[in-house]
């Protein structure tokens, strides 16, 4: 038997291939988060440098102190000492004043005094803040040069350059990486380890089929759900479906598309939809649609301990039930000949004996009135009723009733005349077996209603049988002596499961008359079910007119 596991992995499995797209765009999302948060960090170090730098220039640009000491012989002498603790209090790399020409008053370096400023200085001799990224004696920096200016404010009297070195901001920045870097990489492990645990769960639900193999394999079962003439339905827990292939449509007659409605919203017979939510498995059972006669069998799907929902399955079990008809007519017309074949041997006998004893003319009469009676009966049937099939059951019925000592009688007003041509032999535009399956049900449950109510019926056990054609349609009627049904369940007792008798045979009473209520249905007949002195069903089936014949 085919399985999963029979399935040859010749590719990565398709929860591998997640597990390794997965672990790919993890990685790739991951780095591209540290790499933003890196140059965000970098670009937040150096804005906070500039404003760092600017607002020191400023500051040391307004100081009174640098004013008065830029009057002084040497404005170094004051200035420096100045700088250098400005440059310790604020954690800048250097404090540059110069003259407005740019020889320094102050540097790191105190060798470097008196030299000139390496830098742009042309805006701030224009009296604004500079602010730019430039290299100088101690390598590339970020600075501000602010301009000092005289007490009226209307002179630039020496220039501030304030600056904090690339490499202090870098190993600024680096002590910031560690921290950015054990977050990545506790994401990284914490994502890692979700994507293997959905990995391992899809694994687990494919069986390890690989993609392409899992893709083939929906495309098999596809062709073979709308392939098979058996129907199949998927029920979900929730009671909706969630397949239906095309032979369940058609043997349910459904409207397409039925996927995700409600089993109750499809129009099917109450105990259909009984069986389809039900929540046990059903075995072989059988309903009757109305027009087919159908086999059903669920069962339940589960995922372990929880439930997934029913898997449905129907079998079209009406030409078979067709066939099975026919066969019980074909045993009961056998059996009537058995019988009669009997009752003749019987007679045959009797009449031997009398010619034996030397009373011929007894055994004349005796012979004679026999044949006389059958012959009564059968020229009676053949008669009224020109449909042979029709004929060859009222006969046979007849000579079953009369076995179990039921009276069957035929009605002086039964006749059926053909309306097609004399040569066919469908004689009232009714289907032979659906002729069969109507009448046969109706006067087997007559005949056995007739038995049950033979000790209070005061004629004897009767059944009263009348076929004509009136008015373009064929009426029925059966009627017998029993004990009469129930007016409330005239409407239930045509649907499958409906009977009074004990449950019996393979698929259990209540067949019959469903049948009968299935085939009247499709014909658009009516069926009444009356009371007399017992039950009466009274049968109308539209028939077509007959053919006229060109002359």
């Amino acid at each position: 038997m085919w399985s999963y596991e029979d399935v040859p992995n010749r590719n990565w499995s398709l929860a591998r291939q997640l597990l390794a797209l997965q672990a790919v765009l993890l990685l790739v999302l991951v780095g591209a988060g540290v790499l933003l948060a890196y140059l965000d960090a970098d670009r937040a170090t150096e804005d906070h440098a500039r404003q760092e730098v600017t607002a020191v220039a400023a500051t040391v640009a307004d100081s009174p102190s640098v004013r008065t000491a830029l009057r002084a012989a040497d404005p170094s002498a004051e200035l420096q000492p100045f700088a250098e603790r400005v440059r310790g209090d604020t954690g800048v790399d250097f404090i540059t004043i110069m003259a407005p020409d740019g020889t320094r008053y102050t540097h790191p370096d105190p060798d470097r005094i008196g030299q000139r400023f390496i830098g742009n200085t042309e805006a701030a001799l224009r009296g604004r803040m500079l602010t730019e990224t430039y290299t100088g004696t101690l390598g590339p920096s970020i600075r501000a040069v602010a301009p000092v200016f005289d007490a009226d404010r209307d002179q630039v009297v020496a220039l501030v350059a304030v600056g904090i070195t690339v490499s202090a901001l870098s190993a600024e920045l680096a002590e910031r990486l560690p921290p950015l870097l054990i977050v990545a990489g506790a994401v990284l492990v914490v994502g890692l380890l979700g994507s293997y645990l959905v990995s391992a769960r899809l694994r687990r639900q494919t069986r390890g089929v690989a993609p392409a193999e899992l893709s083939g394999m929906f495309e098999y079962y596809s062709a073979i759900l709308h392939s098979v003439r058996e129907g199949l339905v998927l029920i979900g827990r929730d009671g909706r479906v969630v397949l239906c292939n095309d032979a369940a449509r058609e043997l349910l007659d459904l409207e397409a598309p039925v996927r995700d409605r409600p089993v109750e919203e499809l129009g099917l017979a109450p105990g259909l939809v009984d069986t389809f939510i039900s929540a046990g498995p059903r075995t072989d059972e059988i309903h009757v649609t109305g027009t087919r006669v159908l086999v059903v069998n669920t069962a339940p799907v589960r995922s372990g301990d929880r439930a997934m929902g029913t898997v449905v399955t129907l079998r079209d079990h009406t030409e078979l039930q067709s066939l099975t008809g026919e066969l019980d007519t074909m045993r009961g017309f056998a059996e009537s000949l058995r019988s009669q074949a009997h009752e003749a041997a019987n007679r045959l006998h009797a009449v031997v004996s009398l010619v034996e004893l030397g009373r011929i003319d007894r055994a004349l009469e005796f012979a004679t009135a026999e044949l006389a009676a059958a012959q009564q009966l059968t020229d009676r049937v053949v008669g009224s009723v020109s449909e042979p099939v029709l004929a060859a059951l009222l006969l046979g019925k007849s000579a079953e009733a009369d076995e179990r000592g039921v009276d069957l009688v035929l009605t002086e007003d039964t006749a059926t005349q053909d309306t097609q041509d004399s040569g066919d032999a469908q004689a009232t535009g009714i289907d032979p077996r659906d002729l069969v399956t109507i009448l046969g049900n109706l006067i087997d449950n007559a005949v056995d209603a007739a038995v049950q109510g033979a000790g209070a019926s005061p004629g004897g056990p009767r059944v009263t049988v009348t076929v004509r054609t009136d008015a373009g349609e064929l009426f029925l009627r059966v009627a017998d002596s029993g004990p009469g049904v129930d007016a409330e369940a005239a409407t239930e007792m045509f649907r499958k499961g409906w009977s009074t008798k004990p449950a019996g045979g393979p698929m259990g009473r209540g067949l019959g008359l469903a049948l009968v209520g299935q085939a009247v249905r499709r014909y658009g007949g009516t069926i009444d079910v009356g009371q007399d002195e017992g039950a009466v069903f009274t049968v109308r089936l539209p028939v077509p007119a007959p053919r006229k014949e060109n002359r």
